[in-house]
């Protein structure tokens, strides 16, 4: 496995053999374009199971594009998807139709996005919300919708006493917390996370932060975080990768990748970072 596209005159790195285990995800040779504009160049990632990817860039990187795509947004021009799921045959995902990527993203595949209105139904109640993603998964029942909505809030850590309350009536913090909720009601093979904390007090991005360590630790999810922010990077992700211009110019270990930064932009991000 060899460090993808690396610009002109870097010094490749190797991505750590970090599991025994086969990856949970795969993703080869994906390219994307906006009319003239490339916004991935022909991207490889593999994420392992239980351990937090980071993707980290500038904008206009891809970052974001890839996250779409891991979460069946959108189709590449070129490339394949593929999740090794116990109930998942070995196909393509960008194959599926559309039906077949809505189940996919109901049962399996979880998102926090940096904008709560993408994630949540602003005119629900927060418990509403996540009872909307179990109904997908066949849970009929009010009781039970009830206790696993309460159940995936305290996981969050929010307070369930104001679980009837609708998001528009809670602070970022509080609704970033539902749109997490909302995202491991089902116990997802794979979380998503857009830009978890950018538009958060550093007090509350601390909490979060603490609430996706616990629940990494705790439940061993397979995460992938996509942030301009090292400091965020650094507290989550076991591996980085960064993007370049819709390359990745340079991947690793967290802390070698930031302490021993081969690619010159990297450097640039570290020591802007200094």
């Amino acid at each position: 496995m060899s460090t993808a596209f690396a610009a002109p005159g870097a010094i490749p790195r190797q991505p750590p053999l970090l599991m025994r285990t086969p990856p949970l995800l795969t993703m080869r040779g994906i390219e994307k374009r906006y009319g003239a504009v490339r916004a991935l160049g022909g991207v490889d990632v593999t994420v392992y199971p239980g351990e937090v990817l980071g993707i980290v860039g500038e904008s206009g990187s891809g970052k974001s594009t890839l996250l779409r795509l891991m979460n069946l947004e959108d189709t590449p021009e070129k490339g394949e998807y593929r999740l090794a799921l116990p109930d998942q045959d070995d196909t393509d995902l960008f194959a599926l139709d559309r039906f077949q990527r809505r189940m996919l993203r109901a049962l399996r595949i979880g998102i926090v996005y940096q904008n709560p209105h993408l994630g949540l139904l602003m005119d629900h109640t927060s418990s509403g919300n996540i009872a909307e993603r179990l109904l997908i998964a066949g849970t009929r029942n009010f009781a039970t919708l009830r206790e696993k909505a309460q159940d995936a809030l305290q996981a969050s850590e929010f307070p369930v006493e104001r679980m009837d309350a609708l998001p528009m009536q809670l602070s970022g913090g509080m609704q970033q917390r539902v749109q997490l909720a909302k995202a491991i009601a089902l116990e997802p093979a794979l979380l998503l996370l857009d830009e978890p904390t950018t538009s958060l007090d550093v007090s509350v991005q601390a909490l979060v932060l603490d609430t996706l360590k616990r629940l990494q630790r705790d439940r061993r999810i397979t995460m992938v975080l996509v942030s301009h922010d090292l400091g965020v990077i650094r507290t989550l992700a076991d591996r980085v990768m960064v993007m370049r211009g819709g390359l990745v110019v340079e991947q690793g270990l967290t802390d070698q990748v930031f302490q021993d930064p081969q690619h010159p932009y990297t450097q640039q991000l570290v020591h802007a970072k200094l």
